[in-house]
């Protein structure tokens, strides 16, 4: 089953009870059994729910994986995830990473004895240097939010061989459709599917895909042990988004290609960060990694001030400036003040996170009204 057909179909059947083709929203708590411990499969919604169900084994199918589990959101599927480890171990991630995620590593996780080391992933033998005998676990994030650097996932995977590490990879920038992990060797992947998945900025929910039975057990026991669960009309929306998956990202990349050379073309940009020009590092790593570039993008101003970037986004009418990404419009944020503010100064400035970057999710407007609405904002710096 392709791709295009698979967001359709894969793990979707009609509803036994009524012929239903689109999966029902079972807005239930509870089920009724015939005698204790005789039921239908369902006991409590917080253990299982058959929305859920249903919108967990559509992903699995998307990302090629047996299993997949659903969050109440993404930092609830990356907390479960990290609840993997105990005191001592250590886990290795790129220091160009979503905020809220170094966030729970280094404010919450790191109280508990995990030690958590930050290294440029764009050069896998940095990431081999920093291995030793309590890594536990690698996370990787590429694209990367908010530089869209690339990172090798076979290259990081390689280094995992016999070492009974984990490879987690957060694929909420390039959903399931540009780029699929553990087809690459990864152990675990992780969504943000408020994001591409559910595609329309209505649902906050996060998604866990792998093959491993014996970790699936232990992040499903997490599951309904810390209760961190989607509620069944957001698993609704976020299957009724995976329909559209596929011809969003088409459109969502196409418009994303062509700002990005609009703006490596403006007299007032500094540096754009797209993988899909040619000038971009990890450009060839991208074409081998991914079916297209994303949707995503960032640029710096030639005048680097705080004001400047300010000025451009404050001035944007298609472009909203708002947290979030992936949805069907366009929006503009400033990481260094919105979804990068919990990380240190210091260390979003080694990165490349300045005051005057401003990061894009390109939606699926007309390419010439979104150019048209940042070349008017540009004008007033």
């Amino acid at each position: 089953m392709k791709f295009n057909t698979k967001v359709i179909h894969a793990g979707v059947q009609p509803d036994d009870q009524t012929g239903a083709v689109m999966t029902p929203i079972y807005q239930t708590s509870t089920y009724v059994q015939a005698k204790p411990g005789d039921h239908k499969g369902y006991e409590y919604a917080r253990t299982q729910n058959p929305t859920r169900d249903v919108l967990q084994a559509q992903m699995a199918a998307l990302e090629n994986a047996k299993f997949g589990v659903a969050f109440g959101s993404g930092m609830a599927a990356t907390d479960a995830i990290a609840k993997l480890l105990k005191p001592g171990d250590e886990v290795i991630s790129t220091n160009d990473l979503y905020g809220g995620t170094y966030r729970i590593f280094q404010q919450v996780f790191a109280h508990y004895g995990i030690r958590f080391h930050f290294v440029d992933m764009r050069n896998v033998d940095e990431v081999e240097a920093a291995v030793n005998e309590k890594t536990k676990l690698i996370w990787v994030e590429t694209p990367t939010n908010p530089m869209i650097n690339i990172v090798d996932i076979e290259g990081i995977v390689e280094l995992t061989t016999d070492k009974n590490i984990l490879t987690v990879v957060d694929n909420t920038f390039a959903s399931p459709y540009l780029q699929q992990p553990i087809s690459l060797g990864a152990d675990i992947v992780i969504h943000s599917a408020t994001k591409y998945i559910g595609g329309h900025s209505d649902v906050v929910l996060g998604i866990i895909c792998l093959n491993d039975e014996a970790v699936y057990e232990q992040l499903k026991f997490i599951q309904n042990a810390c209760g961190a669960v989607p509620g069944p009309q957001d698993c609704f929306l976020c299957l009724r988004g995976i329909k559209t998956l596929a011809v969003r990202m088409e459109r969502h990349c196409e418009n994303a290609r062509q700002i990005a050379e609009f703006l490596t073309n403006h007299t007032k940009v500094g540096k754009v960060y797209y993988p899909g020009l040619q000038h971009h590092e990890g450009h060839n790593l991208a074409l081998r990694q991914m079916k297209h570039a994303g949707g995503m993008l960032s640029f710096s101003l030639k005048d680097d001030s705080i004001e400047a970037a300010f000025k451009v986004m404050q001035k944007t009418n298609y472009f909203l400036l708002a947290e979030s990404l992936g949805g069907v419009e366009s929006l503009i944020g400033h990481p260094a003040t919105m979804t990068h503010a919990s990380i240190p100064l210091e260390e979003r400035q080694k990165t490349g996170v300045l005051d005057s970057l401003i990061r894009l999710s390109v939606g699926i407007e007309d390419a010439e009204d979104l150019m048209g609405d940042l070349e008017q904002a540009l004008a007033q710096v």
